[in-house]
């Protein structure tokens, strides 16, 4: 997995609108389900197209809590199996992407004499489940140690903590990983390409779809023996046009976060409150050299591409936040917001916190394949069952899932992880891409050195992304290529405009797309932002975003 993608875009296009075979498998979305779909598709040997109406991971599979976790929540609703099915899968994360995926300690803090006991008994049943495959033993701590490894923990009442473990990884930076393994086993993907109609045999059967191709606005049809239906918060959009009179199958929710400088959290050991006001888990995360608060669980109407933060949620996020940090985070703290969409499964409940969070697989009258539900940490799972269903549906050969022991791009082991210099220690995402991205560095002055003072990230990322990652915008680079929207929304506001000089020298674009593309994001990173209160503002002495 050391071989870096040269794939670009516009030659998965062509590969995409010229071939005469039909697909075996068409998958629609380019989310975790998506990605991971074509990826087991591709590396059982079949043919796989896979679009995406806009980039990779823009919807809900960017906006995680960045855990990779068994659930720890749904042990107490008694859900055993998926504890155990997640604990497992999180094993696989760790074996076949160890530069992505990490154990992170947790502390429960306690602050009533029978919490420490109750969690304990709880989190040592977790330590059991997860058996061989566990990240750590977990055990109650005195109060002394619970301050020493979180320094900013509000003490007063405070009686104990229980430490446990789970993963952490970056979400889009995984997704990526996905796709260039995906590429690797001969896969096409497309990011800005939408569905926007589906073909039928003369049978009824559903036997491609019609594509739109987002930059040229190009349409095309291609043909496949299964079209799998993995678009997440949008699933009935596609759903509906198979069948336009579909029922309502997803029960949208969405969740915030919101991000601060380090110091609220400076140890590498994170919070996890159990019950919040609302019923909900709560943690406090160190999360590349940032610490991120979440989430909230707020039913939704509609879903969109770019949900809103709501300001009942950033209020119950800070205030939640405040009763376990002995310093309170204020609005003009934040440095950005990000806000994710749950596509719940429809139960026959209103309450989102009810559904379900495993995976549901639908195959309709004209055979087209919907999977949604299910989470990060279960992806391959989901993968594996849906290409299981493709194969039966449409008579296509039965040849096993392999993706158990499947290293994924930029695969580097502990064991042979070298330091990277100094100032580039945030390459480790790359794992053995990082080579490339310092030996890009070296090829022009100025690409080794940061594009802001406030975020490690280079210029030769930049070009990075444009090369080997597909990365189209400045939004790409700035949202899911790195982190800089989600970890500072000013700063990624101020690095805009290098990005997009560097990209359009790259991908031989014009001054005029320069600026468009600084506008655009401008304009969207305002949704990043939280504004002081205006009794705060005046002093404060922060610019508006």
């Amino acid at each position: 997995m050391n071989k870096s993608s040269t794939t670009t875009r516009v030659e998965m296009l062509a590969n995409a609108r010229n071939r005469q075979e039909p697909f075996d498998v068409l998958v629609i979305g380019g989310g975790a389900t998506g990605a991971g779909l074509a990826l087991d598709a591709a590396s059982r040997g079949f043919s796989v197209l896979l679009v995406e109406q806009s980039d990779f991971g823009k919807g809900t599979s960017s906006r995680s809590t960045k855990l990779v976790h068994g659930g720890v929540r749904y042990l107490e609703q008694g859900n055993i199996p998926l504890v155990m099915e997640a604990l497992h899968e999180r094993e696989l994360l760790r074996l076949n992407a160890p530069h992505l995926v990490h154990d992170l300690p947790f502390i429960v803090p306690t602050y009533a004499f029978w919490e420490a006991p109750f969690y304990g008994i709880g989190l040592k049943v977790y330590d059991l489940l997860a058996g061989k495959a566990g990240f750590g033993k977990s055990k109650v701590l005195p109060a002394q140690q619970v301050v020493s490894a979180i320094p900013t923990i509000k003490q007063d009442g405070l009686k104990h903590g229980v430490l446990y473990h789970d993963g952490q990884f970056d979400d889009t930076r995984l997704l990526l990983s996905l796709i260039l393994t995906a590429v690797q086993k001969g896969a096409v993907i497309l990011n800005y390409a939408s569905a926007v109609g589906l073909t039928r045999s003369t049978t009824g059967r559903i036997d491609g779809a019609e594509i739109q191709d987002g930059e040229s606005g190009e349409k095309f049809t291609v043909k496949a023996r299964v079209v799998i239906n993995a678009t997440g918060a949008f699933t009935d959009e596609i759903r509906r046009l198979s069948r336009p009179d579909a029922e309502r199958l997803i029960s949208p929710s969405q969740g915030i976060h919101l991000v601060f400088d380090r110091s609220f959290l400076p140890g590498d050991t994170a919070i996890m409150v159990p019950h919040t006001s609302d019923g909900r888990v709560m943690f406090v995360i160190p999360w590349h050299d940032h610490a991120l608060v979440g989430t909230t669980d707020t039913p939704i109407e509609k879903a969109s591409l770019e949900p809103k933060p709501l300001a009942q949620e950033i209020d119950f996020v800070l205030s939640t936040a405040s009763l376990y940090l002995a310093k309170p985070p204020r609005r003009e703290d934040i440095l950005s917001v990000f806000v994710g969409i749950r596509p719940l499964v429809k139960g026959g409940t209103s309450s989102t916190k009810a559904l379900s969070r495993d995976h549901t697989i639908e195959i309709d009258d004209g055979g087209l394949l919907t999977i949604c539900g299910g989470k990060w940490t279960t992806y391959r799972r989901m993968a594996k069952d849906g290409i299981d269903k493709a194969i039966e549906s449409g008579g296509l050969a039965q040849v096993p899932c392999n993706t158990k022991e499947l290293r994924l791009h930029g695969y580097q082991p502990l064991s042979s992880q070298t330091e990277l210099p100094l100032p580039y220690g945030h390459l480790k995402v790359y794992g053995s891409e990082a080579a490339t991205v310092l030996a890009i560095a070296g090829e022009r002055a100025g690409w080794e050195k940061r594009l802001h003072p406030s975020l490690p990230y280079i210029a030769a990322e930049v070009i990075h992304a444009a090369r080997h990652e597909m990365c189209r915008t400045v939004e790409d680079f700035l949202a899911r290529r790195v982190r800089a929207l989600f970890l500072n929304a000013r700063a990624a506001q101020e690095m805009s405009l290098a990005v997009a000089e560097l990209l359009a020298g790259e991908l031989g674009l014009s001054r005029s797309w320069q600026e468009e593309q600084v506008r655009l994001f401008q304009e969207l990173s305002r949704q990043y932002c939280v504004e002081p209160t205006k009794a705060t503002f005046a002093g404060s002495g922060k610019p508006a975003c």
